[in-house]
């Protein structure tokens, strides 16, 4: 990164931390933008520069992540069946303890997701996120098989599992659990997924 990237990356997530503390203290609804930028040190226009609302400030950074989501598709393209790609890029995540496995312990990711979950907007907000996830999937599908009716069934089918399997991690680590504790649980259950929809998909896209 270039020091003017760095210098952009920096007050980000200062702006993003300043509102995440004041968020935990007061509420979602009790934050003023005017209150985030006087604690991050800048002005209400930065903060409108870096996120657009205030749900951006807490969302925007987990929807970066799950954005990710569908690049395993560009190996399925060059061949490789899609349950097979898809259960290797989601260990592979696991493995890393990556959020969008709901295998992440940190407190930073704890703290947003009791924030989302406190939150009727940011649910709200998450909810629509999914939509979009499940329809860049069947974009990506279609790239690979153009005209295929069972891509929408598909993509509905591969997003379930990772939403499941997600849920099922956070609730590990919300039952007090580290992330290494319940790694071998996470495993498991994505072992057990990913066999149901591979006899379900078989060697689609074949």
């Amino acid at each position: 990164m270039t020091l003017r990237e760095r210098k952009k990356a920096a007050t980000r997530q200062a702006i993003r931390e300043a509102a995440l503390q004041l968020f935990a203290e007061r509420g979602f609804a009790e934050v003023s933008v005017n209150d985030i930028a006087d604690k991050a040190g800048v002005s209400r226009m930065t903060v409108f520069n870096y996120f657009p609302t205030k749900e951006d400030i807490v969302v925007a950074p987990l929807e970066e992540e799950l954005e990710e989501i569908p690049a395993f598709l560009r190996e399925c393209a060059a061949g490789e069946p899609l349950v097979a790609a898809a259960r290797r890029h989601f260990l592979e995540r696991l493995a890393a303890h990556a959020p969008e496995t709901g295998l992440d312990d940190g407190p930073e990711y704890r703290r947003v997701l009791d924030l989302i979950r406190a939150t009727p907007s940011l649910m709200a907000r998450v909810m629509m996120f999914q939509v979009r996830v499940e329809q860049a999937l069947a974009r990506a599908l279609e790239e690979i098989t153009p005209g295929d009716p069972r891509v929408p069934y598909v993509a509905g089918q591969l997003h379930s599992l990772f939403r499941t399997l997600a849920q099922h991690n956070t609730a590990l680590i919300y039952k007090g659990m580290s992330a290494e504790e319940a790694y071998p649980q996470a495993v498991e259950a994505a072992r057990i997924g990913f066999g149901l929809l591979e006899r379900g998909l078989g060697g689609y896209p074949a």
